[in-house]
């Protein structure tokens, strides 16, 4: 690959960074706390390659009758352009329904750790909002049964598998790459016509004693109400 190919790659692929830790697409591949290393990793990047071809620019000056000897044709380098430009213009969305069937769900780590301890009881309210994380986790390993009997609200996406409507989400630890999906399996069919990917927020409780290692610790769920919602800006859960 030429010099010219690389310098120019190396500015898109920073400016691409650069621009998706501004508008906050980045949350589509890693967690926030990463947004200062993402943004600084793109400036020195484009710097990097700004300085590249300045460098070049000027020793071509100096030797005028001096061409790059390369004689093969720049088009197959020149088409690594194309992915970097599909970034730079259209990021990918997040993950969402496919990964989730690709990936067996499972109980969160941070839940195997906190078996031997109590969970602390939930806070007053008719409806309480909690994440899909902590409601798997509660569901799983509480042997207290903090959710019985409470009505939470859950947020995530629909996801059609083997005859059942799940909602899911995705939790990371660091980025994408490391994404495993929590699941609840939603009873009484209000969400069987919706499309999967599509986003939604129910009101309901758990039906206890569902979420076990024979059901992937996926805890049916009975819903009071759900509505459909806008796609959140940050889709994962931590």
């Amino acid at each position: 690959m030429k010099r010219e190919t690389q310098n120019i790659l190396l500015i898109l692929l920073g400016g691409a960074l650069v621009k998706i830790a501004v508008n906050g697409d980045y949350l589509r591949y890693v967690k926030p706390a990463q947004q200062p290393w993402v943004i600084a990793g793109g400036a020195v990047m484009v710097l990097l390659g700004a300085v590249a071809i300045v460098r070049d620019l000027l020793a071509r000056r100096a030797v005028p009758g001096d061409h790059d000897g390369h004689s093969h044709s720049a088009r197959p380098a020149w088409l690594l352009l194309v992915p970097v430009l599909a970034v730079f213009l259209v990021a990918p969305p997040a993950l969402g329904a496919d990964s989730v069937i690709r990936t067996e769900a499972r109980v969160p780590a941070s839940a195997a750790a906190a078996n031997a301890a109590a969970f602390p009881a939930l806070p007053a309210g008719d409806v309480v909002p909690l994440s899909v994380n902590e409601f798997v986790s509660r569901a799983g390993w509480d042997a207290a049964g903090t959710l019985n009997g409470r009505t939470v609200s859950l947020t995530g996406f629909v996801v059609h598998t083997e005859g059942s409507t799940l909602l899911a989400r995705l939790v990371i630890s660091c980025c994408a790459a490391d994404a495993f999906p929590v699941t609840v399996r939603l009873r009484g069919g209000e969400a069987d016509h919706l499309a999967s990917d599509a986003w939604i927020q129910v009101t309901g409780q758990v039906v206890p004693g569902t979420a076990t290692k024979a059901s992937n610790y996926t805890p049916d769920f009975t819903p009071a109400s759900l509505t459909t919602v806008p796609t959140p800006k940050d889709p994962y859960e931590y």
